[in-house]
């Protein structure tokens, strides 16, 4: 392949960049009453918000669909061909319905349009044109019109679907701060992979506990701590003052740094060369929280202990990377 060949490919890349871009950003114009107005709609709707569209609108509507669900606004695609045969069915009074249409002239959605509003329903519409007959038929109407496609044939939607799923993410975002949904709220509905665990996963789920919590006095000997952070596996020790309340820590770093002063590690209390003031946490933090905490603080455990001071629990960075938060 030619290098001119290489730059065409480039330059049509940057310019639909450039083309989609300003579609975005043209959209700001159209937040305005008819937005406000949407939103109230969405968020006074005591049913779910029933998102519908043909073709690659539809596309779009089941991806705005999907986030307004995870978000706060129970939300569902139904396909407007089979809305026609039977599926209308799902659609109650207590719903609202959000229909997407570029041109705002899709048969399909003009053919189920009276049915839906005779039944009670209100109806938001999100075209590119608001003059088009779906726009004047819905409740309220967003408007989506962008100033050229960025198909070189101005036929395959691309800048038009880009803004309509911008315009979908505004209406799911203003939504969700309305509601005040909080990231308790998203992990609840998002419990699987990666960012269910980070979400769901508190530092009192992974934490050793009870026995396999390393710890020794501060009068032990560096050698009595070595045996307890080898028995224990986690590659330190908390250490305890007189009252039970963590007074230090001793890791494998610590050790290196100390081997070379010649001390007597059968002799020499742990106390005098601890770490004191620890870097802890609650048991209640997320374990994501965790996870930034030991890297804000580039270390590579953590004791978890309550508001006295008494230790509760110790993690390190693998208990992380084994329970998924990494």
């Amino acid at each position: 392949m030619s290098n001119s060949t290489t730059q065409s490919f480039r330059l049509l890349g940057e310019r639909v960049i450039d083309i989609e871009t300003a579609a975005v950003s043209g959209l700001k114009r159209f937040l305005n009453d008819s937005f406000e107005q949407a939103c109230e709609l969405l968020l006074a709707c005591a049913g779910r918000v029933i998102v519908i569209g043909m073709g690659k609108s539809g596309h779009i509507g089941g991806k705005i669909a999907a986030t307004l669900a995870s978000t706060g606004t129970p939300a569902f695609f139904v396909h407007p061909g089979e809305a026609s045969h039977g599926d209308l069915g799902m659609i109650t009074a207590q719903d609202v319905v959000l229909a997407i249409s570029n041109s705002g002239e899709t048969g399909e959605l003009l053919a189920i349009a009276p049915l839906i509003k005779r039944r009670g329903v209100k109806l938001i519409s999100m075209t590119g044109n608001p003059n088009s007959t779906l726009a004047d038929i819905a409740d309220v109407h967003v408007c989506i019109a962008v100033e050229q496609e960025a198909c070189p044939l101005g036929l395959a939607p691309t800048s038009s679907t880009t803004a309509t799923l911008v315009m979908g993410d505004a209406l799911a975002v203003a939504l969700l701060n309305a509601r005040g949904f909080t990231a308790d709220d998203f992990a609840m509905s998002h419990p699987g992979g990666s960012l269910g665990r980070r979400l769901l996963l508190h530092i009192h789920d992974i934490m050793h506990s009870g026995e396999r919590i390393p710890l020794v006095p501060e009068q032990a000997t560096i050698s009595e701590a070595l045996l307890e952070m080898s028995r224990k596996g986690l590659g330190m020790t908390g250490v305890t003052d007189s009252q039970g309340k963590l007074a230090g820590i001793f890791t494998d770093g610590d050790l290196r740094r100390i081997l070379d002063q010649r001390m007597d590690l059968h002799t020499t209390a742990i106390a005098k060369v601890m770490t004191r003031n620890p870097v802890t946490i609650g048991p209640d933090v997320l374990a994501a929280q965790g996870l930034k905490l030991m890297e804000d603080r580039k270390i590579n455990g953590l004791f978890v202990t309550d508001k006295n001071g008494i230790a509760q629990g110790a993690l390190n960075m693998h208990d992380l990377l084994k329970a998924g938060v990494m």
